[in-house]
């Protein structure tokens, strides 16, 4: 089964650098696809981004769900040195 791609703010952290799984965007991914978040789960995030010529390029990054007790909500661990764009990711289907 593959990952689940979920959008996220990549500007809403908590005090522990974690991402908050709470903006609006976030919400209607996880209803659209009928994901319902537990402790573990992994979760290829996604955030609006571009190139250097204006054109989209996401910023990806691969997060573990965790519960945030402090604050009662959804967070992912991320690998902030693993933050990578769309454009690098190979071609689905291709060779690499």
């Amino acid at each position: 089964m593959a990952t689940p791609r979920v959008y996220a703010d990549f500007q809403n952290l908590d005090d522990e650098n974690r991402l908050r799984l709470t903006c609006a965007g976030t919400r209607r991914d996880l209803e659209r696809q009928g994901i319902e978040l537990h402790k573990g789960m992994t979760l290829t995030l996604y955030t609006d981004d571009a190139n250097d010529e204006g054109q989209s390029d996401e910023l990806l990054a691969e997060g573990i769900v965790q519960f945030n007790d402090a604050e009662k909500c959804w967070v992912a661990v991320i690998d902030w040195k693993a933050l990578r764009h769309a454009s690098e990711e190979p071609a689905a289907g291709g060779a690499v």
